[in-house]
């Protein structure tokens, strides 16, 4: 018998004791930090808002758990859920636009990469819209852009002040100029709803890039950013190349931006809806500011589905017909 069988009999012989198998530890239990490499025990990184207990280094989290962190328990109200994403272009690179969208939404379970509601952040009503950076990069497609404007517009109509989570790598290039028009159409909801007095406060988290930072990411009252963002339109080396200059290492931090003035605090998530509390309370307009409700809103905008371009563009709950 040579070494290598001896050795093969050996380890094949061996049983795990039990004292060994009480060592295994079960997979989820820990989490690695990417920043620090320390293990955290998951239930304590799920109490801190996934914030590292060692070196507060903020983790990615979805959509659904920054609900969960925000809107008090049972008070969210999903608002415009059921719209869907076509394929208006017949986009096709590595796959067709349709697979990619079927395959995200399967993996994260959601629509788009945006959900829309109103929900009360302890005790304070609010239009809240959360994008989501595993669906797409977070990328703003039309029905990103539908839905936030009418997450605005709801919030312009009852009064609400509107805060919005961004997270996003820019427009979605499967779909092409109708991507770019949303930024003008949030632009606008935006713009009426501060001509309304009402508060509006975008909250930028990492990433948010490209055009959703050229648009509603810098069109708060009050711009706050969690701790070590990267924040800015186009990519770090695209300018270089274009300046020929070497950045900053901090360059498109949300610390660099706040020195700048670009950004008005940095809040870390475990003191954001405190924050966001505040903030509200501190806006909140007199009761008698306003007109009734039932009165028409002059400057209201139609709903989308009434606009040419983008009708194509928008998933409609069957039985839905064009308007005008």
């Amino acid at each position: 018998m040579s070494l290598f069988d001896w050795f093969a009999n050996r380890r094949k012989s061996s049983a795990i004791s039990p004292e060994r198998q009480e060592r295994e530890i079960a997979d989820g239990l820990w989490v690695k930090c990417k920043q620090c490499d320390a293990l955290t025990y998951a239930k304590d990184l799920q109490t801190n808002l996934n914030v590292c207990l060692e070196c507060e280094h903020h983790m990615a989290v979805s959509s659904t758990e920054r609900i969960h962190q925000l809107i008090d328990p049972n008070s969210w109200t999903p608002i415009n859920a059921e719209i869907h994403p076509l394929d208006p272009l017949k986009f096709r690179d590595r796959k067709s636009y349709s697979d990619r969208i079927r395959d995200y939404q399967e993996k994260t379970g959601q629509l788009d990469a945006v959900q829309t509601g109103i929900g009360l952040l302890e005790g304070e009503p609010m239009a809240l819209g959360v994008m989501d950076f595993q669906f797409m990069g977070g990328s703003m497609g039309s029905v990103v852009g539908e839905k936030l404007t009418r997450l605005i517009e709801h919030g312009t109509q009852e009064h609400y002040p509107v805060v919005i989570i961004c997270a996003s790598g820019g427009a979605r290039m499967q779909e092409g100029m109708l991507s770019l028009m949303q930024m003008a159409k949030i632009s606008g909801a935006l713009e009426r709803h501060r001509d309304a007095g009402l508060l509006y406060i975008p909250v930028l988290t990492h990433p948010t890039t490209g055009g959703v930072t050229a648009s509603f990411a810098m069109l708060g009252d009050v711009i706050l950013a969690e701790p070590k963002a990267t924040i800015g339109f186009a990519g770090r080396r695209v300018i270089e190349q274009t300046l020929r200059e070497k950045l900053p290492d901090d360059f498109q931090t949300s610390e660099y931006l706040l020195a700048h003035g670009f950004i008005d605090a940095i809040v870390p998530r475990t003191q954001l809806k405190k924050t966001l509390k505040q903030l509200i309370q501190l806006h909140r307009p007199p009761l008698n500011a306003f007109p009734p409700l039932n009165q028409p809103q002059s400057r209201s905008r139609q709903l989308t589905h009434s606009d040419p371009y983008l009708t194509h563009a928008l998933g409609k709950r069957d039985g839905d017909q064009p308007q005008g």
